[in-house]
């Protein structure tokens, strides 16, 4: 492990030199070469990474370095399959890293464990689809079955599984929003009567203020960087509030610029503030505090500050809330957010002097106890000013994988709207299940207790990506069936069922043949912008299928052709997409819609002072500020100094798919099982740099939950604050931590206590 602070800005060079070595390793060059080219173009396929749009602009590449790195590992020239099996245990497997596991290539076939000896072995994908409908049709509940879904599924295939479920009989629908933007979604929801963003991509052109809290686009979401950068460049205020100190909003060069390349890129953040974790609602709290003196000291002499006649026609709750701003004690304020008043007064000084401002949040704020009430504290703030439905103002929640907002839209809800059920019912002539299924949380619980006895996921990485790993291990090894359908070898497949299968399925880089030609699919951006996506390049892709023939051909062995086609429309998506247009909103005519360059635009109601909410107004939330970070009865559990923990990613790193050891911007490579913390806090600790530690978390089960032998790393973040790179950290985050009216772990607030390892014999 080396450890060696970076100096450089975010992209440029390091950045070609990433993409470069990340080609190399993909064994696949020159087709690779050729798939970075048709990234997120017109007649090209989708990025298979983060969800930020696109500008139309001719002639551009429009990749980013770790857009490249998911390209290059997904369209890998490795083969995963029996022959692959016969050589390793799934107990041997295990033990390896999660980048060991993804590096051994695509998966090449359909597979089933073999209990006896402890590997996969080859089946048909007939006889996987029949062994799945066995083990469904035979249980006594169609809610005795999860039906888990990643963001990476295209509309079509989510629409399509959706339909499976409802058909089959369940609401069961666990997914990755649960655990990353949920909050996000009912905060906004309630708010402003819609759970999606506000602004386009183009509004960031436009805006005089963007205020940036709780994300780390350099890493996350590159192609961010462009659009902060430009706008930063023409004179906006570009205010950061972030735990850590990242790269990418301090610094970028834009490596398709000649210019910045040489003379080594822009400075994006005009004031970057670092908040203790958990301490955002408070900041904003105290800027409106500020604002609402300054506003009141204003009507005094027969002027404003707050846009009152936009409150007026639009809003509901605004005494109440202006009561709880008054009534919140600076001492409070200061206390939890760890910015003085000063800093705080400067910046609402940025936000009052920025006509259009836009605010935009990431997981940072939607993974705490109380982020439902920090999104409607955001929400509160645009609507003093009227800062939702102008050109250049409004809210902008950035989802991270391509298409999770797409799949919410398509119905992958475990608490559907009844309208949408109305809708199936009248498009398909059967009555949709009524009652709430479960989210992630409750479906690890239903697992755990033996409630639940199926699993089935299409896509992602369910153990790696899901709080307290100890016990989610043990709900899906509880199983009788679980199914993972995937492209790659992952930590999941090897945490199987008393019966498992692994099911390959093609990529987005992967052309996708079906028997009325070359299908494309489309995905929804974080800016409600529906595009096709179609892949490239041809490939020894024979014995994979892909997702919407998977879905469909469980579908017909479980449920038979009524009333669904489902082999038909696996064969024809054009099918699947008139289904779609028949059923939700925004999407009449849409494959013609898809003809146009770029997609269509799916339209936001609150952008358009449309308020989908029970009083048909905006709305006013009134919370009080959480007494404490840490509740006391958690504090009461130790002696010892309790920290605050967070889990992020590397920079080698997507989601749970680690392409590398190297942390580039954080000036970390070579290791993974490091806590960053104040170098104050370590010395208080009578510790030094480089030491191992133990880290165990506090919860009032008492169950040991603990990581060992992961070394500090002296870092800028605030005083009691640390944080862990997941999934190496997960197991660490109660199964029962979650946020209010969200039930989204706590992944950005752990209560924990760092002892110096016992265990230097496991180092050495």
């Amino acid at each position: 492990m080396t450890v060696k602070k970076y100096n450089g800005s975010a992209g440029g060079w390091g950045a070609l030199k990433s993409t470069a070595k990340h080609l190399l390793k993909s064994e696949n060059v020159a087709r690779n070469i050729k798939n970075l080219l048709k990234t997120n173009q017109d007649h090209g396929f989708d990025c298979p990474g983060c969800a930020w749009g696109e500008k139309d602009e001719p002639g551009r590449f429009r990749f980013c370095e770790n857009g490249a790195k998911a390209v290059n590992w997904e369209a890998t020239a490795r083969r995963v399959d029996g022959e692959f099996f016969s050589q390793y245990t799934v107990t041997w497997l295990n033990k390896q890293s999660d980048y060991f596991l993804e590096y051994q290539g695509r998966l090449a076939e359909p597979l089933v464990y073999d209990q006896a000896s402890d590997k996969y072995q080859a089946i048909s994908w007939q006889a996987a689809f029949d062994l799945i409908a066995s083990e469904l049709n035979k249980l006594s509940d169609p809610n005795q079955a999860e039906f888990y879904t990643s963001g990476r599924a295209s509309n079509e295939a989510a629409f399509l599984y959706q339909l499976f479920v409802r058909r089959f009989g369940s609401n069961n629908f666990p997914d990755c929003s649960n655990m990353c933007h949920e909050a996000s979604g009912v905060a906004l929801k309630s708010a402003i009567g819609t759970g999606k963003g506000t602004v386009t991509i183009d509004d960031f052109e436009h805006a005089d203020g963007i205020f940036v809290f709780g994300q780390n686009p350099g890493t996350n979401h590159p192609r961010m960087l462009d659009t902060l950068s430009k706008a930063a460049h023409r004179g906006a205020n570009i205010v950061t509030f972030n735990n850590l100190k990242e790269r990418g909003l301090e610094r970028f060069t834009n490596p398709q610029s000649p210019v910045e390349m040489l003379t080594g890129g822009k400075a994006i953040t005009k004031q970057y503030f670092t908040p203790k974790l958990g301490g955002d609602m408070a900041v904003v709290r105290g800027i409106v505090k500020v604002l609402l003196a300054r506003h009141q000291q204003a009507l005094s002499e027969y002027k404003q500050v707050f846009n009152v006649s936009f409150i007026n026609e639009h809003c509901l709750g605004l005494e109440q809330y202006l009561q709880t701003v008054e009534q919140t004690p600076w001492s409070l304020i200061t206390e939890q957010s760890g910015l003085t008043t000063a800093e705080i007064t400067q910046a609402a000084d940025l936000f009052q002097q920025s006509k259009r401002v836009i605010i935009t949040w990431a997981m940072g704020i939607t993974q705490h106890k109380h982020s439902v009430a920090t999104i409607q504290e955001f929400t509160n703030l645009q609507l003093l000013f009227g800062h939702i439905g102008q050109k250049g103002a409004g809210l902008c929640p950035v989802r991270g994988h391509s298409n999770v907002q797409g799949d919410r839209t398509m119905g992958i809800n475990e608490k559907p709207e009844q309208a949408f059920l109305d809708a199936l019912e009248n498009s398909f002539h059967f009555k949709p299940p009524q009652q709430a299924g479960h989210n992630t949380v409750e479906a690890i619980q239903a697992m755990l207790s033996g409630e639940s006895k199926v699993f089935i996921a299409l896509g992602g990485n369910f153990v790696a990506a899901t709080p307290d790993t100890e016990i989610t291990t043990q709900a899906l090894s509880n199983c009788d069936l679980t199914v993972n359908i995937a492209t790659k070898l992952n930590r999941s497949h090897l945490t199987h069922g008393k019966q498992s299968l692994i099911l390959p399925c093609l990529g987005r880089t992967d052309i996708d043949m079906q028997a009325t030609g070359p299908q494309s699919v489309t995905v929804e951006d974080s800016f409600s912008m529906v595009h096709a996506s179609q892949g490239v390049v041809a490939s020894n892709t024979k014995n994979m299928r892909s997702e919407p023939a998977i879905i469909a051909g469980i579908a017909q062995a479980t449920l038979g052709a009524k009333p669904v086609d489902w082999l038909a429309m696996a064969s024809n998506y054009d099918l699947i997409r008139d289904a779609i247009a028949n059923t939700i909103p925004g999407f009449a005519d849409m494959n013609n819609k898809l003809k146009q360059p770029g997609g269509f635009y799916l339209g936001n109601s609150a952008a358009q002072h449309q308020w989908l909410t029970k009083t048909n107004k905006a709305q006013f939330h009134s919370h009080d500020l959480p007494d404490d970070i840490v509740p006391a009865p958690i504090r009461a559990l130790s002696n010892n100094k309790i920290f605050v923990l967070q889990t992020l990613r590397s920079h080698d790193q997507y989601n749970t798919t680690i392409y590398g050891f190297e942390d580039r911007y954080r000036g970390i490579s070579g290791e993974r099982n490091i806590i960053l913390m104040n170098t104050q806090d370590i010395t208080d600790l009578n510790l030094v740099e480089g030491e191992r530690v133990d880290v165990t978390s506090l919860w009032p089960d008492k169950k040991k939950r603990q990581i060992v032998n992961f070394k500090l790393v002296s870092y800028d973040i605030p005083k009691g604050n640390i944080a862990a790179y997941f999934p190496e950290a997960n197991p660490l985050v109660p199964l029962a931590s979650n946020g209010d009216l969200s039930d989204t772990p706590t992944s950005k607030s752990i209560a924990v206590i760092i002892e110096k390892t016992q265990q230097t014999a496991a180092i050495l």
